[in-house]
């Protein structure tokens, strides 16, 4: 018999959700006992029951019936309580909460691409918290699992826009968390989406060689030609900064071969985030004079697709100029990718001004990005809450 996934998440697969459908207790028992691999002598010692009254329960001969025994067969078993007939008023409330819950993840999503990343965090975090103590409890049911994994993801991705660098790590802890729920989901559509945001966020934490690896099989799952496009734009992107150029190139090409084929999509799939990463790849692979090339043509800010692409491309123009010597045109373009960060809470922009402007020619910027960060950092988000259970195991 193959491994069997651990009690707890069980019930996500298909057929013990089918069995969870039924809502006869005899085929829930009959399902657990093959996915467990449990002989009915097992079960009884499990349950504190005779094999023989598991087998009448499994034959139907025999029922539960008081809620006290449902009850305690659902605790043992970790079976949602909903499949055996058994609700309390707080599981009443909690499934009303599950429909408020899908809209809170679509709209902080929808925030999170219009450049409000503040605002998705702030939503997200308290649907989070209540089905994270969910989780805590042993009620994993699909309903609650999927959401669950949907907005640990937003979450990440959300937190890696108003993060600063060093507290990045905790964009890749949710990120990877949905990614570890999604992989019970038995939805590869969806696997692939996390794998694409779990990979940009290990990107942004320092780990090419990581987000290499999920950004890969997020390319194999991706449902469509434009979630295909994302991903490669995503790869292309930590391909550069690992110095890959051929990874980084062949990326870039096959991304835009898709976007030419079915046209542009989202704020990540578009004509103006490709080129900015084909820019920072030419740096990274040191080929600065074509980055410096592409640097000198750019599109107005206007038409990026959110407010921190215009300040991401800003910042990479620059580098690419002051790398090719034209310093005045560098420092207007980090004036330009400060103001927009400080406007829009982008402080991981905000940090990168200040790197990239720690060497001689902008103390001036320099001075003033410090100054800006300072007064970032004073700003709090419910992101300080999330550093209690996580920052001891990322030191």
């Amino acid at each position: 018999m193959s491994a069997v996934p651990a009690v707890r998440w069980l019930w996500l697969l298909p057929e013990a959700r089918q069995a969870l459908e039924s809502r006869e207790l005899a085929v829930i028992l009959r399902c657990y006992r093959k996915l467990t691999g449990l002989s009915q002598a097992a079960m009884g010692e499990l349950l504190g029951y005779d094999p023989s009254y598991v087998s009448l329960l499994e034959r139907r001969q025999r029922t539960i019936s008081d809620r006290q025994g449902l009850l305690h067969v659902s605790r043992v078993l970790a079976i949602p309580p909903h499949a055996l007939g058994i609700t309390t008023e707080e599981d009443t409330d909690f499934i009303a909460a599950l429909q408020f819950g899908e809209s809170t993840v679509r709209l902080a999503e929808i925030a999170r691409q219009a450049g409000r990343a503040v605002e998705a965090v702030e939503e997200l975090w308290p649907l989070v918290a209540r089905l994270e103590a969910r989780l805590r409890e042993g009620r994993v049911d699909y309903g609650t699992a999927s959401l669950l994994a949907r907005a640990r993801a937003t979450l990440g991705t959300s937190l890696g826009h108003v993060l600063a660098e060093e507290r990045l790590y905790l964009a890749a802890y949710w990120t990877g968390r949905a990614m570890r729920l999604a992989r019970h989901l038995d939805d590869g559509a969806f696997l692939g989406h996390v794998l694409r945001m779990h990979g940009n966020e290990l990107r942004k934490a320092g780990r090419e060689e990581a987000a290499i690896a999920r950004l890969t099989e997020a390319a194999k799952l991706s449902y469509g030609e434009r979630e295909r496009g994302q991903t490669l734009i995503l790869l292309a992107r930590a391909a550069g900064e690992q110095g890959n150029a051929n990874l980084h190139d062949d990326s870039v090409a096959a991304a835009e071969r898709l976007m030419d084929s079915v046209g542009p999509s989202g704020i990540l799939f578009t004509p103006f985030s490709l080129r900015e990463v084909r820019m920072r790849g030419f740096m990274g692979t040191g080929r600065t004079a074509l980055a410096a090339e592409l640097a000198q043509s750019r599109p107005s800010s206007g038409e990026a697709p959110a407010p921190q692409w215009a300040a991401i491309e800003a910042v990479t123009s620059a580098e690419a100029l002051s790398a090719a010597g034209d310093l005045t045109s560098a420092h207007a373009l980090y004036d330009e990718a400060l103001s927009l960060a400080v406007r829009h809470k982008l402080p991981h922009q905000v940090q990168r001004v200040v790197r990239s402007t720690a060497g001689a020619g902008f103390e001036e910027v320099h001075t003033d990005a410090l100054k800006r960060l300072r007064g970032l950092d004073r700003h709090h988000t419910p992101a300080g809450s999330l550093t209690t259970s996580t920052r001891s195991k990322h030191r």
